[in-house]
């Protein structure tokens, strides 16, 4: 009889990535009500805010690193472990009352290294575990985990910090990070390694392309004796990679509009904050579902005998088409049709993000952990770059009008990214 571990591995994959958006909203969600115990000013308040995403960004490479010289079961059960403990510390924060503001950021700068290997890690364990023909599913799936997150913990998190206080927050959510730990290390395994896969499922895997001998590194492989310099200086200069760096880091562009200044733009179109703050939630709906069904239609191409290159790029291509229409927000005036149209372009930014599935695909076997580090790292600096870019152009032009031209154009960038610099989807060797 054929087991299904690679799903309980996938269901743990999730439910990790998924605490892991949620342990980063916590200081938004709290934030009002620390600011108010311990007397915080915005500024002291948005500094805190900014530890999470530098150390994120700095921790991507040496992450990847890790994951590389030691393994993706014990980096990311020690990676879980780590960033829980920093959480739950930051319920006594209140302690240090007059340094709080340099301790919680000590703190959330420590949780976002911490945090840091997640997706490289995410990635690896995907290529270890399922066959090309369900590896896009499977990447989507991990993906859409921040979905999750702010559907389930957002409102959980919200009741405990109105019924119970802050601080029970921190302490409820490093309890679920340690829980979280536990199920790590009794699932995460190389799959030649775990203990209750069957021998047709290892074979089915083995045979549709999965590197299920990813950790057993051996002392004669290819990258295994050089410095991590020089493994990454290999990385940024090969076409395949760069493409795909290129492209995620346009795809993170237009997803961090809908993360920050959407609610703004909304009500610069006539809405209220209480309407603003309640249609976003269609868009991100759509979002979820376009990210799952890319990954659904890539794994269906590809089992339908297409190539691997075009079962990954025509999502990619067709998702960024849709993300185009969002030019069209400057040409009409009703707010239904407003809506309609942001809800196409992130059902269409959710179809097209199949980058971590690339990754998977084409990663070196020996340093897959330092590629999805740097792919992470690409989509970061968008995260960062992107908010702030939008906001000049704003303050300039008195408007969102040249902000959606902006984001039309990295959706034009992140297809033709693909389409001339990516070139053939395929494993890549280091010599």
């Amino acid at each position: 009889m054929r087991t299904h571990i690679r799903y309980v591995t996938l269901a743990v994959l999730f439910l990790a990535t998924a605490v892991s958006f949620a342990d980063r909203s916590m200081l938004s969600l709290t934030g009002p009500a620390i600011s108010q115990d311990l007397r915080l000013t915005p500024l002291a308040l948005g500094f805190i805010f900014s530890a999470f995403g530098w150390a994120y960004a700095a921790g991507q490479i040496p992450g990847g690193w890790l994951l590389d010289r030691f393994g993706s079961r014990r980096i990311y059960a020690l990676s879980v472990f780590s960033w829980s403990g920093f959480v739950l510390l930051q319920a006594f924060v209140g302690y240090w009352p007059a340094a709080a503001v340099f301790v919680l950021f000590a703190l959330v700068f420590l949780m976002g290294l911490c945090e840091a290997p997640v997706f490289p890690a995410n990635s690896r364990i995907v290529a270890a575990w399922f066959p090309a023909t369900e590896r896009g599913t499977a990447a989507a799936v991990f993906n859409s985990a921040q979905y999750f997150a702010a559907v389930l913990f957002g409102p959980l998190m919200g009741w405990i910090t109105h019924a119970f206080g802050w601080k029970y927050v921190f302490l409820v959510m490093g309890a679920v990070g340690f829980a979280v730990t536990v199920l790590c290390v009794k699932s995460i395994y190389n799959p030649r390694e775990h203990p209750r896969i069957g021998s047709s499922e290892l074979d089915y895997i083995e045979q549709g392309g999965a590197l299920i001998d990813m950790d057993r590194r051996a002392k004669d492989d290819a990258g295994a004796f050089r410095s991590w310099r020089e493994n990454l200086k290999i990385l940024l200069g090969n076409r395949t990679l760069l493409g795909v760096y290129i492209g995620t880091y346009c795809v993170t562009a237009v997803m961090y509009f809908f993360l920050t200044w959407l609610p703004i733009y909304l009500q610069t179109r006539g809405m209220s904050v209480l309407k603003a703050g309640a249609v976003i939630a269609l868009p991100g709906l759509c979002g979820f579902a376009g990210g799952i069904s890319g990954g659904i239609v890539s794994d269906y191409l590809l089992r339908k005998g297409h190539s691997l290159t075009f079962a990954r790029k025509a999502p990619i291509v067709v998702g960024m088409l849709l993300v185009l229409d969002i030019i069209a927000c400057n040409y009409v005036s009703a707010q239904w049709a407003v809506i309609l149209i942001m809800a196409v372009a992130y059902f269409g930014k959710g179809f097209g993000s199949l980058g971590w599935a690339v990754i998977a695909d084409v990663a070196p076997k020996q340093i897959s952990g330092l590629t999805a580090g740097v792919f992470n790292t690409f989509a970061n600096i968008a995260a960062i770059t992107t908010p702030i870019v939008i906001g000049y152009i704003v303050q300039a032009t008195g408007n969102f009008k040249g902000a959606l031209i902006f984001l039309a154009a990295n959706a034009l960038t992140a297809m033709f990214s693909y389409l001339l610099i990516v070139g053939q989807i395929k494993r890549l060797e280091l010599n």
